[in-house]
């Protein structure tokens, strides 16, 4: 049964027949926002709380009604990706290609097969309705592949068309993927070969992802996409970047790669540039576009004055708040959603917030922007060692790339004393289904080809690690930023630092030039010696622990 839009794709329940064997169930087929959203509070249930059962309302409404955001809460175990339960099928025309990994391990091809088997034979006798849109993964017709999210819960519905691209032409039906997301099929280890209650399994030789079990994190959903374009845009000859990206009034684009609290979505929102896109970025032989049409920001400690574009979405339709906690004695239906507490932790760190690129006023047109001519590695450097900004060369770029390197502070997880290093493969190795040197071998091409500057820029600490020294100011961070932008750093006097080899200017308009140098900012400069050995030392663990070199990545200190 069929309900919905059914004219729109006649033959989209035949072809779920002949895909995955779905029959016997009722389909709601291209519902609208409205529409979900009110689906979304009568009919979607599950766990939200530790201990509770699989019969709990997920999603609510604040006093705006379907005029402002759906409010949902995920299962107490999926606060976040569930990084270890994601897998894909381990076929023998694709186990050469994937980069196998922990967080991206293999799953027995037949026992995936008979585990899809039991999910839709489970699904077809319970009858239950389905919701189905089909959207885009990508922007740009040149990669972009047809996506048919098909699952549960209407929540997940209205994420997959408030993230992903709609009505693209020109446009194969043959590249077509397709998402089966069931929260209620809770995994048997020992029968269905999972390592837990849940599983996302990616299928490269069917064109299916997998998702089942409490792994209802809306962000399960973009990502999993996300690994599906970067393994498939290399074949292209074209690169998918964990980014963001924007264009200036020069008509040149600039990209931003950067982990968790670098500093990617705040810099690059900039009121002299317009958005191409925060997140997942595709780089084609002419320009690059954004894989969706939404962006899906933390909301944690939200500064409401430092991000107004994200403050003002908060209250608008069509969005959905993600794990920020009813207020206290208050019920949701009489929550004006601009007095929820941003700052309240007691779900989790990772509150997210999903809204349409039309909320933000300064999005460049079609999602796209040309070719870059500024390429820019984020770190933040909690050692307090590294330069505020250097000047990569070819080497250097690949180098820094596939380390992926910034560090987490101290009491930001327990156990967590000093500050961390962290390591991510081109910024986002969880997502990286192909081997790290294919990436920085495409990203060194086309930065090459399209004549583009890159620098490695710290928005960490300076005058001592963190703790002791203080963080470099958003001040200096976007001076730098802007005369690399401006190519004011092209043609500047640098110096190299004596541990890590970078190359560091000697002046920049509107910094310190003592703060350039950043064993100049430490009193004790022995300290900051041991400190950067230290932080050298651990680059080239991760270097050889990855086995880098044997990829062809060449070592630049």
């Amino acid at each position: 049964m069929t309900t919905k839009g059914a004219s729109a794709t006649m033959s989209f329940d035949s072809d779920l027949e002949e895909l995955l064997g779905l029959k016997d169930v009722e389909y709601r087929y291209g519902l609208d926002h409205k529409e979900l959203f009110a689906a979304a509070i009568a009919h979607d249930r599950g766990r939200t709380t530790a201990g509770g059962d699989f019969d709990q309302q997920k999603s609510f409404a604040t006093k705006l009604g379907d005029a402002g955001p759906l409010l949902h809460f995920t299962d107490p175990d999926a606060t976040g990706r569930r990084v270890q339960d994601t897998f894909a099928a381990d076929y023998a025309e694709v186990t050469d290609k994937v980069w196998w990994k922990d967080d991206f391990a293999r799953f027995d091809a037949a026992t995936y097969e008979a585990l899809l088997q039991r999910v839709v034979a489970y699904l077809n006798e319970r009858g239950a309705p389905l919701y189905v849109q089909d959207v885009f993964a990508g922007s740009d017709p040149a990669y972009a592949l047809p996506f048919r999210f098909v699952g549960e819960h209407a929540t997940h519905a209205l994420f997959a068309r408030i993230m992903f691209p709609k009505g693209l032409t020109g446009v194969s039906e043959d590249l077509r993927w397709t998402m089966l997301n069931v929260p209620s099929y809770i995994c048997d280890p020992e029968r269905d070969g999972t390592r837990s209650d849940a599983a996302i399994i990616v299928d490269f030789r069917r064109r299916i992802a997998l998702v089942v079990g409490p792994a209802d994190y809306c962000g399960t959903i973009k990502k999993t996409m996300f690994t599906v374009l970067n393994f498939v845009l290399p074949d292209l000859g074209f690169l998918p970047m964990h980014s963001s990206a924007n264009v200036g009034h020069d008509g040149r684009s600039a990209i931003l790669f950067g982990l968790s609290g670098t500093g990617k979505t705040t810099l690059s929102a900039d009121p002299e540039r317009k958005l191409v896109g925060d997140d997942e970025i595709g780089w084609t032989t002419d320009q690059v576009s954004n894989f969706e049409d939404g962006c899906y920001a933390k909301l944690i400690d939200l500064d409401k004055d430092h991000e107004p574009v994200i403050a003002a979405a908060l209250s608008m339709p069509g969005t959905i708040i993600e794990n920020v906690p009813p207020l206290s004695g208050k019920p949701l239906a009489e929550t004006d959603p601009q007095d929820l507490d941003l700052a309240d932790r007691s779900i989790t760190e990772n509150t997210r917030f999903a809204y349409g690129l039309e909320c933000n006023p300064l999005v460049a047109a079609g999602a796209a922007g040309p070719l870059p001519n500024t390429i820019v590695l984020l770190t933040a450097d909690a050692f307090g060692v590294l330069p505020p900004v250097s000047i990569l060369e070819h080497d250097e770029v690949m180098y820094h790339f596939v380390s992926g390197f910034t560090s987490k502070l101290a009491g930001t997880e327990v156990g967590i004393t000093e500050p961390k290093a962290a390591f991510s493969a081109c910024f986002g190795a969880p997502f990286m289904s192909r081997f790290a040197s294919v990436y920085a071998e495409l990203l060194a091409e086309k930065a090459e080809r399209a004549k583009a500057r890159a620098i490695l820029l710290n928005t960490g600490w300076s005058g001592g690690p963190y703790g002791v020294g203080q963080r470099i100011s958003i001040k200096h961070t976007r001076a730098l930023l802007n005369a690399a932008l401006h190519g004011e750093l092209d043609d500047i006097e640098t110096v190299r630092h004596p541990v890590f080899n970078l190359r560091m200017p000697t002046s920049c308009p509107g910094v310190p030039s003592e703060i350039l140098d950043p064993r100049n900012t430490w009193e004790d400069r022995a300290a900051y010696d041991a400190a950067a050995d230290k932080l050298r030392a651990l680059f080239e663990k991760n270097f050889e622990e990855k086995g880098f070199e044997k990829l062809g990545i060449k070592r630049v200190f």
